[in-house]
């Protein structure tokens, strides 16, 4: 590629566009680097350009290569692979620390950058001001490298800076406030705001769209183009990510990893869809659209400046029309991972494939997670189901027991068919004076554990009698337990 020491003027106006995407291999992927890699992946499949991975990798005490390894899965996860012509990289930042230093001894040559062995609290002591910032001091010097001496950039004192933003119109910053700022360390080692202009001209950008967070950062990067004799690209500041306080998203406060949503069953497809509606919309009122036509539709210039609120209610709402709209075959294969261990509650033999095809139909259009297709057929690969405890307590009030008695009678001896089934608990109930609605709750929960899941005759179908009966029997004993151990309580206040 072509050295930032180059004077050429950048690559032509009507070339294809050039995008980049530059996370730091220190943590999980964010869902808002997720954000920020889909809208550059959507303008570079849009407009036939490329979409850049580079690995801002320098920061050596944090960085981990295993961090590498989590970028590149979560990104095609997303659908972002090397495999396609559209991708290019990963380029590592730590390999062209030689054209930074290049670029800032250039800098220093001609001129547009001093040496200064000013410290923070000399700073400060001379201004008596912290809000001050760098005043200066050793613009003529004429300070020589020496260990411990930064490299600064001369700013212009008058005129200001405008920035080309597509998001956020041209914002321009009055130079004098802008200090003259540190571009390589006391060590020699270029800082951020030098390896991302030197990287970023070493990879033909044209266009850097990034978090609103940089914004402050980009009339500095863009005079260091203009001092090393490139044209800067054009910026596009997309907007911050809130929680529902309006606070930015924090790892430290939030759920913000996005393999954390792929681990409880948030389809990839689903997860891309609404990380593109997070400060843009395709118009028309329609959210849920395939890729390709987000991609179709989308505009840089028609992403909103304002804060972007990171809904988790919407996005399972999302995931459950995606999930609505697999095959029951494709659902079926998307539940795997959440019928085997470590997810699964039961042991790898107690699973039956075919009884869970066979409550996969009536599972398929309730689930809006897939981790929640666990808690829904439990029941039927446990020897006894688990209770919850709260369920029980809500289902479990005056009648149940003689509802439950009913019931049990009745089902011994039935035809063992989801109709039937129902039939019987809508008569017995209506014998002891309680709706369908009201007669299946404990039925359920003694049957199921809980108050809420798949249809219940339907469940009672593929459970089978016998274990059925056995549930029936085994929640009727703890009631007679519990009303003994009531009496017992009762008896021993009166004395």
């Amino acid at each position: 590629m072509t050295s930032a020491t180059d004077t050429s003027t950048g690559p032509a106006a009507d070339a294809p566009v050039r995008v980049r995407f530059a996370p730091s291999p220190t943590g999980m992927f964010h869902v808002g680097g997720a954000r920020s890699a889909l809208f550059n992946w959507a303008v570079a499949k849009q407009q036939g350009g490329t979409f850049v991975l580079r690995i801002e990798d320098t920061d050596a005490s944090r960085n981990q290569p295993e961090w590498v390894d989590g970028i590149m899965s979560a990104m095609a996860a997303l659908g972002i692979t090397k495999d396609d012509p559209a991708f290019e990289g990963p380029y590592f930042q730590s390999e062209n620390a030689g054209i930074q230093k290049e670029a800032a001894q250039r800098l220093f040559t001609e001129g547009k950058a001093y040496y200064c062995d000013c410290t923070r609290d000399v700073v400060l002591a001379r201004t008596g001001n912290q809000q001050t910032g760098y005043d200066g001091f050793c613009r003529d010097r004429g300070l020589e490298y020496a260990e411990g001496r930064a490299l600064r950039f001369r700013t212009p004192a008058e005129g200001e800076t405008q920035v080309v933003d597509l998001i956020r119109g041209n914002p321009t910053f009055p130079n004098k406030n802008l200090e003259d700022f540190v571009i390589a360390r006391g060590n020699g080692s270029p800082v951020f705001l030098l390896a991302n202009v030197v990287d970023d001209i070493d990879e033909h950008i044209t266009l850097v769209m990034r978090a609103e967070e940089h914004l402050p950062n980009t009339p500095k990067q863009q005079l260091l183009w203009e001092a090393l004799g490139q044209t800067p690209p054009q910026w596009a500041h997309m907007p911050v990510i809130v929680n529902e306080k309006r606070q930015k998203l924090s790892k430290r406060r939030d759920k913000v990893a996005l393999e954390d949503y792929l681990a409880e069953g948030i389809l990839p497809d689903a997860m891309v869809n609404y990380l593109m509606l997070l400060g843009w919309a395709p118009g028309n009122d329609e959210e849920i659209l395939p890729f390709d036509e987000l991609v179709r539709r989308f505009r840089v210039e028609d992403i909103n400046s304002s804060s972007a609120f990171f809904d988790v209610k919407k996005l399972t709402a999302f995931n459950g029309e995606y999930i609505r709209a697999l095959s029951v075959p494709e659902f079926t294969e998307a539940c795997a991972p959440w019928l085997r261990a470590p997810a699964a509650p039961w042991a790898p033999e107690q699973f039956d494939q075919k009884v869970f095809d066979a409550v996969a139909p009536l599972a398929h259009s309730r689930v809006a997670l897939l981790s929640e297709i666990t808690n829904n057929v439990d029941f039927l690969f446990l020897d006894a189901p688990i209770i919850d405890e709260d369920s029980w307590n809500k289902a479990m009030k005056a009648g149940a027991a003689e509802l439950l008695v009913g019931v049990r009678d009745a089902l011994a001896e039935a035809a063992w068919e989801a109709e039937t089934l129902k039939d019987i608990v809508t008569t017995v109930g209506e014998a002891h004076g309680m709706k369908l609605g009201k007669a299946q709750a404990p039925v359920r929960v003694a049957v199921t554990g809980r108050r809420i899941g798949l249809p219940l005759f339907e469940s009672l179908e593929v459970l089978g009698r016998d274990r059925t009966l056995n549930r029936l029997d085994a929640a009727l004993a703890r009631l007679a337990e519990i009303a003994t151990r009531t009496d017992a309580e009762v008896s021993a206040g009166a004395q």
